[in-house]
């Protein structure tokens, strides 16, 4: 037995002695609390061992903050460059001077070798009649007027061919300032006054629909309320065009069926003319010239029409072309046969026409000429003026 073993035995008969336990049994028990003392003896723990620490590396030094220095970039001002202002181009009225050029160049010819002479002689009035009959004058009119500067180069009233020239130009003048004047200013006075309705004859493919919607567009600008009428059923094209020109001029238009009945297409833009105190009905008509009687009725009816209450006819204008030269007055004398023109309106001026034609429509049918074309805009459809177109011929 062990020394602890000894000194518990002991220790246990004392406590038997004093418990009255048998001695044994607190022998074999001491015995047994020993062995499980000695298993319970802890073990001493092993020493910790903290693993070395790592040395730290070596702190890079910080390199020195160099602050940049601040450089301010000079301030560069741009040039300021002032965009051109572009003007619209102006666009100059067109003068008989600018626009006739052509038909100018035609006669230079004539007046300068009439000028080169010296004196009048029997060149000299041929010369004339050839310059004259050339620019679409006519022979009639060119017999009349010749005939008229032969007696008063006899008389002794006219001496020189500079003088013969400058009384050639005075008497066209005054032929064709004779019954001048201009188309009326429509304007409705009331609600219950008739509203002007203005028929534009003429045949097909002279500009006839082209100068119903620059009438408008001069209208127009002197503040008048225009209604366009497309009296012209039979070509396909002539409602259409007529509503273009409409559009732009801020005119508005009455149109029928094509084919159909054209003075009720007149009929109903009076109605509505007059309904909507409208100033004027501008009317557009057919100009089927190869049937020439039926288009002379269909001109009457649509002028008797026109002329009903709450309308009146202020105004028949007859469109020529004056390229057509002759074949232009004999188209006039069909159209006054249908209907009272009261004045003609020459397109195309300013193209290969001579311009003589004026003359011829003045002297043989009396009928003056208020409006001419000189170009292709709105614009360019002016007032006839006889002095400013004898100068520009010349």
């Amino acid at each position: 037995m062990s020394a602890p073993d000894l000194v518990l035995a002991t220790s246990d008969v004392v406590i038997g002695l004093a418990t009255g336990i048998p001695v044994a049994v607190l022998a074999a028990g001491a015995v047994v609390l020993g062995r499980l003392r000695r298993r319970a003896v802890v073990t001493p723990e092993a020493p910790t061992l903290e693993a070395p620490t790592t040395p730290e590396a070596p702190t890079t030094p910080e390199a020195p903050t160099l602050e940049a220095p601040t450089l301010e970039a000079p301030t560069l001002e741009a040039p300021t460059l002032e965009a051109p202002t572009l003007e619209a181009p102006t666009l100059e009225a067109p003068t008989f001077r600018g626009r006739l050029g052509k038909a100018r160049g035609l006669l230079a010819g004539y007046v300068s070798a009439v000028r080169a002479r010296g004196s009048v002689d029997a060149a000299t009035w041929d010369d004339l009649e050839e310059a004259l009959i050339r620019a679409d004058v006519g022979v009639q009119a060119t017999d009349a007027i010749l005939e008229d500067l032969r007696g008063r180069v006899r008389s002794g009233e006219i001496g020189g061919p500079d003088a013969l020239l400058a009384a050639l130009k005075s008497d066209l003048v005054t032929t064709l300032s004779s019954g001048a004047r201009s188309i009326g200013a429509p304007e409705r006075s009331g609600p219950d006054s008739p509203v002007d309705v203005w028929l534009f004859v003429g045949v097909n493919g002279v500009g006839k629909t082209t100068t119903v919607g620059k009438i408008a567009h001069r209208l127009r600008g002197e503040g008048r309320k225009v209604l366009l009428a497309a009296g012209d059923t039979f070509r396909a094209a002539a409602g259409e065009q007529l509503a273009q020109w409409a559009e732009r001029t801020g005119a508005d238009v009455v149109r029928g069926n094509e084919g159909g009945d054209p003075s009720a297409v007149v009929f109903d833009a009076v109605q509505r003319g007059s309904a909507r105190g409208f100033d004027v009905v501008l009317a557009d008509t057919a100009g089927r010239l190869h049937n020439k009687a039926n288009l002379v009725e269909e001109l009457k009816k649509i002028r008797r029409v026109a002329d009903r209450p709450p309308g009146t006819v202020a105004e028949v204008l007859l469109v020529l072309d004056a390229t057509t030269g002759q074949n232009g007055l004999a188209q006039a004398k069909v159209f006054t046969e249908a209907v009272d023109v009261t004045g003609v309106v020459l397109t195309k001026l300013d193209g290969t026409a001579k311009g003589g034609i004026v003359v011829a429509i003045q002297r043989s049918l009396g009928l003056p000429v208020v409006l001419v074309g000189l170009g292709e805009g709105p614009g360019d459809l002016v007032d006839f003026d006889a002095e400013a177109f004898v100068d520009a011929l010349f």
